[in-house]
């Protein structure tokens, strides 16, 4: 068999940690960001920022790099680069796994409302003026937009470079992963009454919902995209045994 040598498509927490893994096993690989923060967290693996150039560019980029083994560990959000990827590893014969951290499901004392996307989000929010920590990112603040009687809390990872779309919305700038005493004294100093969520599953960002329930807040929380069926493992061991490779103590 040929040396391996992976394309991980990151961002996550998962990809970060399989970086690392990867290092330390001796295995080849490329990091890819998609170019959302500005400060991307430094990775032990050669890395690349921003898009491929849909479809046809991914698979140029795998042919020209000799790439043998794909892994997704992109958002669940970033719908469109894994379907990209699926699509492009079928072209290029270039097989793929999906890291994917499981969806968070509902615990006793949890009020979360399940809303399929972030149109239905903002939908769902009150008629009455309420405080919202929108939870969601700085993409797709604008599908918001047309609910402006809300006062909205953002937390970012970057500053904005632009002027928010919201007209009654604060940032507060910060890098996960949270705690429940961090999130509950940001939520009880903002007087939040709502939060909005996408269901990205994880510890790193599962604070806040910890949080609501414990201060007996609703949640709207938004389900996952649909992506094209491909293999998936939330276990990192799996990934380094699909790339031919074991590690001890994981």
């Amino acid at each position: 068999m040929p040396t391996p040598k992976a394309l991980l498509l990151g961002g996550t927490t998962e990809a970060s940690r399989l970086a690392r893994a990867m290092a330390e096993a001796g295995i080849a690989g490329v990091f890819s960001y998609a170019g959302r923060t500005d400060r991307p967290v430094a990775q032990p693996l050669p890395t690349r920022v921003g898009g491929f150039g849909g479809v046809a560019g991914l698979v140029e980029f795998l042919r020209a790099e000799a790439i043998t083994h794909v892994i997704d560990a992109t958002h669940p959000f970033a719908a469109q680069m894994s379907r990209n990827a699926v699509l492009a590893c079928a072209e290029a014969g270039v097989p793929l796994l999906a890291h994917e951290r499981a969806p968070w499901a509902p615990g006793p004392g949890d009020d979360w409302r399940r809303v399929p996307d972030l149109a239905a989000a903002a939908a769902a929010l009150p008629v009455q003026p309420t405080r919202v920590f929108l939870a969601i990112g700085r993409q797709n603040l604008e599908v918001f937009a047309a609910r402006p009687e809300h006062h909205y809390l953002l937390r970012l990872v970057d500053p904005p470079q632009d002027a928010l779309p919201l007209p009654r919305a604060e940032a507060v700038i910060a890098r996960g992963p949270f705690d429940v005493a961090g999130d509950l004294a940001l939520m009880r100093g903002h007087r939040i009454a709502l939060i909005v969520a996408k269901n990205a599953g994880g510890a790193g960002a599962r604070a806040k919902l910890e949080a609501a329930r414990a201060l007996g807040l609703p949640v709207i929380l938004i389900d996952r995209p649909a992506v094209p069926d491909r293999p998936v493992t939330d276990r990192l061991e799996e990934v380094l045994a699909w790339l031919g490779h074991a590690r001890l103590g994981v």
